[in-house]
C-alpha cells in the first residue's frame, strides 16, 4: 500500500471523523456528565483497570457510532459513480481495501488512543501506587472492537449501496449494544436481558462498581475472535466484486462467533476475578487496606489506631482489634459481612472517604460500637438512624458530644434526633450505659437494628 495514497485517505475521507467522534464524544460523556466515574473508588482517572473499564464502558454508544460513520464512508466509491469503474480495473480487491481500511483504524487508533493518554497520565500522576499492565488486553479489545465496526460498516455499505445503510448499520449495532447489555446490581455484572454467554458478545462492559474486579482471560479471547470475525467479514465484503464473494463474506464473523461462544464462560464468575494482586493486604500495625488503596494507608493509619484504642477502653476484651478495608463482593441493597474482631472500612462510604481526624475517629468509634449490616454508598443509603445511633455511642466512648458530620437527609432533624438520643442515654447510670452498648453491639452484629429511641433500652 503507498503511503501517499494512505495519507490521502486520511485527509481527504471519512476516517478522521472517526477518529474524532471517539475522542470528542469519550471527552463529552466523561467531562459533560457528573457520573459515578467521578468521586468514588473507581474513579476514570484514580486507578489503571477503572480507566479501562470506563473507557470501555464508553463503547455501549461509540460503538454504534463508528459503525454509522464506516458505513458512511462505504457510500464513498457510490456517490461517486465509480463501482463499475473500479470493478474493471485488474488491481485485485482487498489492495483496493487496504487503504481505507489502514486509513480508518489509524484515526481509530490515534482518537481513542488520545482518551487513553489523557486519562493514563492523570493515573500515573495520582495518589495511585498500583501499577500493572492487566488493563492493556481491556483497552486492546476496545479498540479492536471500534476497528471492526467501522470496516463491518464499510463493507456492509459497499455491499448495500444506499442512503438508509449508514442510520440502518448505527440502529443495528445500538440494539445489539442495548440488548447484550450487563447490569451491575448483583455482586458481579449480569446479563440484563437474555442468557449471560451472549451478553459477554457486546465490546461495551458493564461499569465498574467494584475496585477489585477485573475482566478474565477466557473474556479477552472470546471476544477477540469474535471481533476478529466481524472485520474479517467486513474487509471481505470491502473488498468482494461478485455476488458469490459477498455470499462467502458472511463466513467470518459466523466462524468467530462460533469459536467466541465455545471460548466465553458461561456465568458471571468466569467472566469476572478478583485481581489478587490488587486485592493483597498492605498493613501499618492493625491497619489495614488493599493494594489498590495503599495510598490510603498513610490517612487512615493514624486515626484507626486511635479508635481501636478507645473501642478497647470502651469494651475491653470484646472490642475489635483491627480496623480492615472491606472487600467482600455483593450486591447492590445487599446486607454487609460483618466481623466482630475487625471495624470494616468502605472506601465507598462518602463518611470513610472525605472524613478526616476528630470526624475519622468518630466514624470508626461508631462503626466499631454498632457496626451497620446495611451499606452506605453513592447507590446505598443506609439511613440516617445508624448514624443518630453511631454518633451517640461514639461520643459516649470518646466523652465528648458530638454528632457524625455526613451528608444526610435532612440535617436539621439528624442533629435534633441526635441530641435527644444524647440526653436519653447519659440519662442511665455508668453501668447501665456500658451493658446497653454491649447489647447494642451484639445486635448490630446479628444485623438487628437498633433505633435511636431504643438506645436507652425503651421500646420504639
Amino acid at each position: 500500500m503507498n503511503l501517499r495514497v494512505l495519507r490521502t485517505e486520511l485527509l481527504r475521507s471519512a476516517a478522521p471523523l472517526a477518529g474524532l467522534t471517539v475522542l470528542a464524544g469519550g471527552f463529552a460523556f466523561l467531562y459533560g456528565i457528573d457520573g459515578s466515574w467521578w468521586g468514588t473508588s473507581v474513579d476514570w482517572t484514580g486507578q489503571w483497570t477503572s480507566l479501562a473499564l470506563w473507557t470501555r464502558g464508553l463503547l455501549a454508544y461509540l460503538w454504534p457510532l463508528v459503525a454509522g460513520i464506516g458505513a458512511l464512508y462505504g457510500l464513498r466509491d457510490h456517490r461517486s459513480r465509480m463501482p463499475e469503474l473500479l470493478a474493471a480495473t485488474p488491481r485485485p480487491g482487498w489492495q483496493r481495501a487496504a487503504a481505507p481500511t489502514a486509513a480508518v483504524a489509524l484515526a481509530l487508533f490515534a482518537g481513542f488512543g488520545a482518551l487513553l493518554v489523557w486519562g493514563g497520565v492523570q493515573v500515573a500522576l495520582g495518589p495511585t501506587s498500583y501499577t500493572h499492565l492487566g488493563w492493556l488486553p481491556i483497552s486492546a479489545v476496545a479498540l479492536l472492537a471500534l476497528v471492526a465496526a467501522a470496516v463491518f460498516g464499510m463493507g456492509v455499505a459497499r455491499a448495500l449501496p444506499s442512503p438508509l445503510t449508514p442510520p440502518a448499520v448505527a440502529v443495528l449495532f445500538l440494539a445489539v449494544t442495548v440488548f447484550l447489555m450487563q447490569q451491575t446490581d448483583s455482586a458481579l455484572p449480569t446479563a440484563r436481558v437474555g442468557s449471560q454467554l451472549l451478553s459477554q458478545l457486546s465490546p461495551a462492559v458493564a461499569e465498574p462498581r467494584q475496585a477489585l474486579l477485573t475482566l478474565t482471560g477466557a473474556v479477552h479471547l472470546g471476544q477477540t475472535l469474535w471481533l476478529l470475525g466481524l472485520l474479517a467479514t467486513g474487509f471481505a465484503l470491502l473488498s468482494a466484486t461478485r455476488r458469490r464473494s459477498r455470499l462467502t463474506a458472511v463466513a467470518p464473523v459466523l466462524a468467530g462467533a462460533a469459536l467466541a461462544l465455545l471460548v466465553l464462560p458461561g456465568d458471571a464468575r468466569g467472566g469476572y476475578r478478583i485481581d489478587p494482586a490488587a486485592a493483597d493486604r498492605v498493613c501499618e500495625g492493625q491497619v489495614c487496606v488493599t493494594e489498590v488503596h495503599r495510598h490510603r494507608l498513610d490517612a487512615l493509619a493514624p486515626s484507626a489506631t486511635r479508635a481501636l484504642d478507645v473501642l478497647d477502653t470502651a469494651l475491653g476484651d470484646a472490642a475489635p482489634r483491627q480496623v480492615r478495608e472491606e472487600t467482600a463482593l455483593r450486591a447492590v441493597g445487599e446486607e454487609r459481612r460483618l466481623a466482630p474482631a475487625a471495624v470494616l472500612v468502605n472506601f465507598e462510604d462518602p463518611q470513610i472517604d472525605t472524613a478526616k481526624g476528630d470526624q475519622l475517629v468518630r466514624r470508626l468509634v461508631g462503626e466499631g460500637l454498632a457496626p451497620s449490616c446495611r451499606a452506605i454508598t453513592s447507590r446505598e443509603f443506609g439511613g440516617d438512624e445508624v448514624l443518630v445511633v453511631q454518633s451517640v455511642l461514639a461520643s459516649w466512648a470518646l466523652g465528648t458530644f458530638r454528632p457524625i458530620e455526613a451528608d444526610v437527609y435532612d440535617r436539621e432533624s439528624y442533629r435534633a434526633s441526635t441530641g435527644k438520643a444524647w440526653k436519653q442515654f447519659t440519662a442511665l447510670s455508668p453501668d447501665q450505659q456500658r451493658s446497653r452498648v454491649a447489647e447494642v453491639r451484639e445486635a448490630a452484629l446479628g444485623c438487628e437494628f437498633t433505633w435511636a429511641d431504643e438506645l436507652a433500652g425503651g421500646a420504639r
